[in-house]
């Protein structure tokens, strides 16, 4: 039996594993995949504090793994297949087997959003790409498109100028959503060309991607745009299987909480990228992780002290 369960282990869950550690909870961490999450595409991160010259997204998860591992996180390998979250006492399940604990830390982050036009899965691996860390060294000196126009957008439209000949910045709207130093610093990029009141409705290409079809919003113009590779960052869905039907969620299916990370059932809380919110960034994930377990911690206590003394 555990005191608290850690499902996930991007910046929320390793630092409520971390404060889980330091209020000696009997803790551990599920992760199906390696600790990291979203940040591991990440280049390099600006803003969190601390860092004034930035940090990249690798090495900020490798100092937030070795810190909480420091004061005692287990941390696991394990895929969470599905939970019971009726009564106190929570039963998970995983590939590996059945726990049980008290208190559960939803952290299980968010994935990118499909365009969802023709072509976009058939060359998904062969052009087109949600992650510009990841697959931008394979476009030296060729023309590439990135579809969006928030923070992640830019950012990895900057971070692809590195490596393409020419960087095509489509965005539904004529104005970017992006903060304003980085709008600052794609329009004076000489490899940046922003495609305006744009979006794709088709990806083109037999076993490669060859060019995307446009729509202009406000005109109806068509046109095609040849490139060789397309990179979509147009926002975040979350990864809410295993608490669909379960917990409260907004509609788009994020988990709702209160101010102490608490969701709709006693017992389970919830912070980072899976949680209903106006900003997914690191800093905030890193004050929910630490919030959820502050409130999961006294949670804890609280039905112990009612266990021992109703039995």
């Amino acid at each position: 039996m555990y005191d608290l369960i850690i499902i996930g282990g991007g910046p929320a869950g390793l630092t409520a594993g971390l404060y889980a550690a330091r209020a000696r909870l009997n803790t551990i961490l599920l992760e199906k995949f390696a600790p990291g999450g979203q940040i591991l595409t990440t280049d390099w991160v600006e803003n969190y504090p601390g860092f004034p010259d930035g940090i990249s997204g690798f090495e900020l998860i490798d100092r937030m793994k070795n810190q909480a591992e420091k004061f005692g996180l287990n941390i696991e390998s394990q895929e969470v297949t599905r939970l019971d979250l009726d009564g106190d006492i929570k039963t998970i399940h995983t590939n590996k087997g059945k726990l049980e604990t008290l208190a559960i830390v939803l952290a299980t982050g968010a994935f990118p959003q499909k365009l969802g036009v023709e072509g976009e899965g058939l060359l998904t691996g062969k052009g087109v790409s949600y992650c510009a860390t990841c697959d931008g060294p394979f476009y030296r000196d060729q023309e590439v498109a990135v579809i969006g126009g928030g923070d992640t957008a830019v950012e990895e439209a900057l971070f692809l100028t590195r490596f393409a000949s020419k960087v095509h910045l489509i965005h539904r709207r004529d104005k970017l959503r992006a903060t304003q130093l980085l709008q600052e610093r794609a329009m004076a990029s000489e490899k940046i060309h922003i495609i305006w009141d744009t979006v794709c409705s088709r990806i083109t290409g037999a076993t490669g991607v060859e060019g995307l079809d446009l729509r202009n919003v406000k005109t109806g113009e068509t046109s095609l745009l040849p490139v060789q590779g397309a990179f979509i960052f147009i926002g975040y869905s979350p990864n809410n299987q295993l608490v669909d039907g379960l917990l409260k969620t907004d509609d788009y299916g994020f988990v709702v909480t209160d101010e102490n990370m608490q969701t709709s059932v006693p017992g389970v809380f919830a912070g980072g990228d899976i949680r209903s919110k106006q900003l997914r960034q690191v800093s905030t994930a890193v004050g929910e992780g630490a919030a959820a377990t502050f409130a999961a911690e006294k949670h804890i206590e609280d039905l112990k002290a009612h266990r021992e003394t109703f039995g």
